[in-house]
């Protein structure tokens, strides 16, 4: 029974993401490790899920540890500069060999349709071609990488049309020039420069860890780009990661969203896309969690994260009546439309200080500085009202306040309206804190 009202809990709870990503145009990045993986069979499920459910893909596969057999096989050695194949004759016949074989590969997979499996009548159709306009690298520190190549342009109008038929495009990592020629690219930034040139809703980059991964070896469930730099800084190992690369890249080239999840662990695509936490690590341009003002359509998000504080007597009990008469006082933090994080600022501009209260957070999402950064927020939002100093009445929280550097005071240093509607049953300790 327990499990059955899980999954009808987790299915309802996804409707907003079906709703959401239906239409959407996603770039899907996955190396040559993890189509060789045991569970790329169930990435491929997962994306003939998202098919049926209408996104739009495009799948962008890598084929390094394939050629690498091949190039053995042929009995030469494999040479790198700065980690970039050079691509002589011999090896790009390797290139193209392990590439066709693995687009072929992957196809057959996407086109099952045997009765009591996930694919059983997907009916996918899939559709590969030149869409890569790529160049030469060249000679880089004297040193030739011959067939080895960089994208210049991908035609983004003709994917996009197949896209427009419900077809999902493969692309290999391989680029044409307009002479004629073939060139070895990376995955990496083929999936980059396709989304880039798709304007597509998300990129996502398999990878053998569960998302980027902090100093402490911790996942980062969010960030923005910025901070991903800040990890490069922080972590020098990270400057050889192709996929943590490829995510700079992103950023730069005005990707809004970009996803790194694990080939390794069933189910993390769906689990990135369709819940609210996700599985491996999303990099957007702007934080994911955004503060704003709370409108009157937000006194329901209030309402569900204040009344069981209000019930244990954490907090001051207030009517929907009175939350949607101050609304306007509110400042909320806001997680795909759910209020995850509440406090509201009451200024008292004669004695240029201000209230701070009913500070307060989802129980599910307690933790991650969120209400320090909210109270942080009000603190601003007071000093550009001229106030001086903000107040706060806790019964339970003392310990914390006092941490974010309130002192407490008397009763009687509150402003005098204040103090006329001090609750003296409930007997609350106050603080305060200078802003200047």
């Amino acid at each position: 029974m327990s499990e059955h009202t899980d999954y009808v809990k987790w299915f309802r709870n996804s409707a907003p993401y079906i709703n959401a990503h239906r239409g959407k145009t996603f770039v899907i990045m996955f190396g040559g490790e993890a189509v060789a993986h045991p569970n790329f069979a169930n990435i491929v499920h997962d994306i003939a899920l998202l098919n049926s459910l209408g996104v739009k893909l495009v799948l962008v596969h890598g084929a390094r540890p394939q050629i690498e057999e091949r190039v053995r096989g042929a009995g030469i050695e494999s040479r790198y500069h700065n980690d970039l194949r050079i691509t002589d004759d011999i090896e790009l016949r390797c290139v193209t060999d392990a590439a066709g074989s693995l687009r072929a590969h992957i196809e057959a997979l996407l086109s099952m349709g045997v009765a009591n499996s996930p694919m059983h009548g997907a009916a996918i159709r899939v559709c590969s071609g030149n869409y890569v306009i790529a160049r030469p690298i060249g000679v880089v520190d004297g040193v030739d990488l011959r067939h080895t190549g960089i994208v210049r342009k991908v035609d983004a109008q003709a994917v996009q049309q197949q896209l427009n038929h419900q077809h999902i495009v493969m692309l290999s990592p391989l680029g044409y020039s307009p002479t004629g020629e073939v060139f070895n690219l990376t995955a990496e930034d083929v999936a980059v420069h396709t989304a880039a040139a798709l304007k597509a809703d998300k990129l996502i980059l398999f990878t053998t860890d569960a998302g980027l991964l902090d100093s402490d070896g911790e996942l980062i469930r969010q960030c923005e780009y910025r901070d991903v730099d800040r990890e490069l800084e922080l972590q020098a190992s990270l400057a050889s990661d192709s996929i943590v690369q490829a995510v700079v890249d992103a950023g730069d080239l005005g990707i809004n969203r970009c996803h790194m999840i694990s080939f390794q662990q069933d189910g993390a695509l769906l689990q990135e896309l369709f819940s609210r936490d996700g599985a491996g690590t999303l990099i957007t341009q702007e934080h994911y969690e955004q503060f704003m003002t709370a409108g009157i359509d937000d006194v329901g998000g209030l309402l569900a994260i204040i009344e069981p504080l209000e019930a244990k007597g954490v907090l001051l009990k207030r009517s929907r009546e009175l939350l949607e008469n101050e609304i306007e006082h509110f400042k909320i933090l806001v997680r795909d439309g759910m209020v995850v994080a509440c406090a509201a600022l009451y200024p008292y501009p004669e004695q240029r200080s201000g209230e701070i209260a009913c500070v307060a957070t989802h129980p599910d999402y307690r933790g991650a500085d969120r209400a320090e950064r909210l109270l942080e927020l009000l603190e601003k939002e007071a000093r550009k009202k001229g106030l001086d100093s903000v107040f706060v009445l806790t019964t339970q929280t003392a310990h914390w306040f006092q941490e974010q550097g309130y002192v407490e005071c008397q009763i009687d240093d509150l402003p005098p309206a204040k103090k006329q509607l001090y609750n003296f049953q409930r007997k609350s300790k106050a603080f305060i804190k200078a802003l200047n």
